[in-house]
């Protein structure tokens, strides 16, 4: 692999000026917000179901463990999956968002043939009180099937910021139908605005004025809708790599954007020794990371290349591009010297 790392002779520079939009536009500025993989949370949801009923339960923090408690009660009045069998056999699902990979789903055990379950079970979440604050509760209530087929049955969705920590009490809330914030909110990391542009070698008149071998111009321009890690909000920067080349000649990164969640870089990124043909081993990896004096904590990521699995024959597990993904690029290596405007979703890498 570093023979051929090698053979990209990948060389950095940084225009100070962010170029002017071309007249293409892309498609993928209409791509939504959602990837693919944030949808599977609800896959295995083959049951078409009203939502109705309710959910008993209570929130408490518990000062000395640093723990987050949901005290599930009961629900009643649930709708009823099997119509021929008269029954639903429900189990009750908590996430926190934004961020549900980070901290984990949590369940109760499943309750058969009932559509007022009793469980009196506590769900427990170990996280800080500050981190908390900044999330939201997803509770979810539904039909277990023993192959996988489980069906929605309601769900509720708390913001912890305006929540009232001094009621321990238990309380009654309607399940409400599925909603869009909370499937978009399960795994969602932001969205990141560029636009990137490949300039063949030899297409712009004769050397020197064009290079000899061909350039990935990247526009890195800004990042909505961010995770936040603190309250006083991200202070985030973008790394990017040209692999399989990851050494500090791939290397570039932007400048830190301080206590923002919607950052604006404006930062442009030049790669040139490309050939035709690398557009088709090689991947650029653009990861948003939070700036912190110990550590930085990866936000989310997206991986531009065709997605094979493979790279100059070698398989490798970075070669993962989502389907927008490789539509981005597929586009830019279409349309030689014209900027391919995107709006792709970050994702866990």
């Amino acid at each position: 692999e570093s023979d051929t790392a090698s053979e990209l002779s990948f060389q950095l520079g940084r225009h100070k000026k962010s170029p002017s939009t071309g007249s293409h536009s892309s498609d993928m500025a209409s791509v939504s917000s959602v990837s693919g993989s944030v949808l599977s949370v609800y896959s295995g949801d083959f049951g078409s179901v009203d939502a109705q009923g309710t959910v008993e339960f209570a929130l408490d923090y518990d000062e000395k463990n640093r723990e987050f408690q949901v005290h599930v009660s009961q629900c009643r009045g649930l709708a009823v999956v099997d119509e021929r069998k008269g029954r639903s056999d429900p189990y009750v699902k908590t996430y926190l968002l934004p961020d549900k990979a980070r901290m984990g789903k949590r369940k109760t055990s499943v309750k058969k043939r009932t559509v007022n379950p009793v469980y009196n079970e506590v769900l427990r979440y170990k996280i800080e009180k500050m981190v908390l604050l900044i999330q939201k509760l997803n509770l979810s209530v539904w039909h277990n099937d023993p192959l996988g087929r489980n069906s929605f049955l309601g769900e509720i969705e708390i913001d912890l910021a305006s929540w009232d920590w001094s009621n321990r009490k238990l309380g009654w809330y309607p399940l409400k139908p599925r909603s869009l914030s909370a499937v978009n909110g399960v795994d969602h990391r932001g969205v990141m605005s560029l636009s990137i542009k490949y300039v063949p070698p030899g297409s712009l008149g004769e050397w020197p004025r064009n290079p000899r071998s061909g350039e990935v111009h990247i526009w890195v321009k800004d990042v909505k809708d961010l995770l936040q890690l603190r309250p006083s909000g991200v202070d985030s920067f973008v790394k990017c790599y040209v692999l399989p080349d990851t050494s500090k000649k791939s290397y570039q990164k932007t400048r830190v954007i301080k206590r923002d969640t919607n950052p604006v870089f404006n930062h442009t990124i030049v790669y040139d020794g490309f050939h035709t043909e690398d557009l088709k081993d090689a991947c650029v990896e653009l990861t948003v990371w939070d700036h912190e004096k110990l550590t930085n904590h990866f936000l989310g990521g997206i991986r531009l290349g065709l997605g094979t699995g493979l790279s100059y024959g070698i398989s490798v597990d970075w070669m993962d591009s989502t389907q927008e993904e490789v539509a981005f690029w597929q586009e830019m290596m279409l349309a030689a010297n014209e900027w391919i405007e995107g709006l792709l979703p970050l994702r866990s890498l």
